[in-house]
This record gives C-alpha cells, structure tokens and sequence, in this order.
C-alpha cells in the first residue's frame, strides 16, 4: 500500500475533494461515486458521505492508497 500526506489549509476538505486531489479519480463526481460505491474508508470505517468533512488527524483509504490528513502547521 502506497502512503501520502495531505495538509489541509482550512479546516476541513470535502470526501470527495479530498480524492480529487490526490489524484485518486480524475473529477470530483468520480469521487462521490467511488464513496457511494463503499469503496473508501476513513479511519477504518466505510464512508457513504460523498462530501464527509475530513479534518486532520484522519486516515481515508482507497484502492492501494493511505492518505493521511494532516493540519497546517
């Protein structure tokens, strides 16, 4: 599994954002899919919120990838 840090620069980012971002799914309506699909977790726990609030400390799982949200410094 393939690990990447993702600082956040406000409070929270959006589920699907969140993938986008990361280059996860190419578009932020693939990422409403794939949560819709039941295929991420955040901190271990399916998500279904297509547009979740992830805030740091948060570890949100897709595929082969661990993206570990963390906040600005």
């Amino acid at each position: 599994m393939r690990s990447e840090t993702f600082t956040l620069i406000s409070e929270f980012i959006e589920l699907n954002q969140l993938l986008k971002l990361v280059g996860a799914c190419d578009t932020g309506g693939q990422g409403k899919q794939l949560v819709a699909e039941g295929l991420v977790t955040v901190n271990g726990e399916v998500e279904l919120r297509k547009t979740c609030k992830i805030r740091a400390g948060q570890v949100v799982v897709f595929d082969d990838l661990e993206i570990r949200v963390i906040g600005p410094d």
